[in-house]
């Protein structure tokens, strides 16, 4: 349980640097506006309730696409192929920023080994 708890806070404090990137930012703008131009129309072309239709965009800029839901009315269709084309590129903009920001954590980390190392070991021959 400690190591959920701690492993959450951790991706909270990547979530918060991550949302401190302007391109992060416009791409989680450009997704919320995404996902509420899909669920406004699905709720009204497919006739969908608004749950349905946000849960139909969420699934389907993932691409994870459970079949679950369809189109059935041909404009519905027409404006999926045109949703998923835009929307996908979107959600990997998202989805890449992200791990941007994870990697160059990781890269300071590893620059900053060896100066915490011998910082650590200057602490030990004070101690001795």
């Amino acid at each position: 349980m400690l190591s959920l708890l701690i492993g959450l806070a951790q991706l909270g404090h990547i979530i918060a640097r991550t949302a401190r990137n302007p391109e992060f930012r416009a791409l989680l703008i450009l997704y919320g506006i995404m996902l509420v131009l899909g669920t406004t129309f699905y709720a009204r072309v497919e006739g969908w309730s608004v749950l349905d239709a946000m849960y139909f965009c969420v699934v389907t800029l993932a691409t994870v696409g459970y079949g679950d839901l369809a189109p059935r009315t041909p404009l519905g269709k027409i404006f999926t192929i045109v949703y998923v084309m835009i929307g996908s590129g979107v959600f990997v903009g998202v989805a890449a920023e992200f791990a941007i920001t994870i990697l160059r954590r990781e890269d300071a980390r590893a620059r900053n080994a060896p100066v915490r190392r011998a910082r650590d070991e200057l602490e030990r021959a004070d101690d001795e």
